[in-house]
């Protein structure tokens, strides 16, 4: 068991096989069923069955529940919380084939995970996005490291906004990571508190892909990661 001290990080690949399908499909409670048959796209749909199915596995062997049984609701905005349980905090993310959850104890907490794929319109997303000291910080990197410190700069931001359970529309750039200190935060929105109060990590998950924890945990001191069963 964790310690509110400690998150615990679980990383997989997600493989979308028919015979895992129907078995994650069972777990899913009746509004996971339906949001899952109003996805047409197969590929799409698979995905999500496997990716909420593995999440209630995984929740049901921190809880010692049965997987079909826990109770998941959401937030104003649309965050999932555990309706029996809300002391354990738990997020998820997915890019490409990669699937990781962030699960710790009394915290709000959120994770990022993005493959780091070239893009045309980077800049214009930069404008978007990085508010103006990391805007200049990103314009005067190397050509080549743009792209791959977009996605650190992204995936930190990203993690923040699902910490605190308000999503995009909080405004990414209104939170503004230290670029010389990319573990601090200079700024963030009013109503969330003092910067202080937030914890922000970078995970080194591989080459092609950028991930990052943020949790509003001052204490935080452990990040567990391990690989994801089946």
């Amino acid at each position: 068991m964790l310690n509110k001290n400690t998150v615990d990080i679980r990383q997989g690949l997600i493989s979308t096989e028919e015979r895992y399908y129907q078995r994650y499909r069972s777990l899913l409670d009746e509004a996971e069923q339906a949001h899952a048959d109003r996805i047409r796209n197969p590929v799409l749909h698979r995905r999500y069955v496997e990716v909420h199915g593995r999440t209630r596995l995984l929740l049901a062997d921190y809880l010692h529940e049965s997987p079909a049984t826990i109770r998941i609701g959401k937030g104003e905005h649309g965050k999932p919380y555990l309706i029996d349980y809300p002391q354990l905090a738990f997020n998820l993310s997915h890019s490409g084939p990669y699937l990781v959850m962030a699960l710790g104890w009394d915290c709000q907490l959120g994770i990022d995970i993005e493959l780091c794929k070239e893009r045309a319109s980077l800049a214009e997303l930069v404008h978007k996005c990085l508010a103006d000291e990391e805007a200049a910080y990103w314009y005067a990197l190397p050509e080549a490291m743009k792209t791959r410190e977009f996605y650190r700069f992204w995936t930190r931001k990203e993690a923040f906004v699902k910490a605190t359970g308000r999503g995009l529309g909080q405004g990414l750039n209104r939170c503004v990571i230290n670029p010389e200190h990319p573990a601090e935060f200079l700024r963030i929105p009013e109503e969330c508190g003092p910067a202080s109060e937030w914890c922000l990590r970078d995970l080194d998950l591989g080459q092609d892909r950028c991930a990052a924890l943020v949790a509003k945990n001052r204490d935080l001191a452990h990040i567990r990661v391990s690989n994801l069963a089946i």
